[in-house]
C-alpha cells in the first residue's frame, strides 16, 4: 500500500527518505486520479523497500500542493535525496511510469 501522506509526516516521509519517493497529489473528486489510483497501488506494491510511494490528498493538505506547485490533478512528483527530480500532470500509463522511474533512479 501507499503511504498516506499529510502536513504533520510529508517532511520525514517525503524530505527526510533514504530511498526515491514518488508522491501522487490527487483529490476524491477527481475522475483521472481514481484512474491512476490502481497504478499507484501496484507501484506501492511491485517497488516496496526500493521506491517509497505516497499519496497526498490536496484537499487536505493545499499548502504542501502550493509549495511544490500543483495546478491540476493528478500530478504526480518524483523525489531523490529531498529534491524533486521530475513532475508529471495527467493519468499516465503504468508502462510509461515504469520507464520514467527507471530513467530517474536506474535499475530498481
Amino acid at each position: 500500500m501507499s503511504i498516506a501522506l499529510t502536513a504533520d509526516n510529508f517532511e520525514l516521509e517525503v524530505m527526510k527518505s533514504d530511498i526515491p519517493v514518488l508522491v501522487d497529489f490527487w483529490a476524491q473528486w477527481c475522475g483521472p486520479c481514481r484512474v491512476v489510483a490502481p497504478i499507484i497501488d501496484e507501484l506501492a506494491q511491485e517497488y516496496k523497500g526500493k521506491i517509497k510511494v505516497c499519496k497526498l490528498n490536496v484537499d487536505d493538505a493545499a499548502q504542501i500542493a502550493a509549495r511544490f506547485g500543483v495546478m491540476s490533478i493528478p500530478t504526480l512528483i518524483f523525489f531523490n535525496k529531498s529534491k524533486v527530480v521530475k513532475q508529471i500532470t495527467g493519468a499516465m500509463p503504468k508502462e510509461q511510469l515504469v520507464e520514467e522511474m527507471a530513467r530517474l533512479f536506474g535499475k530498481i
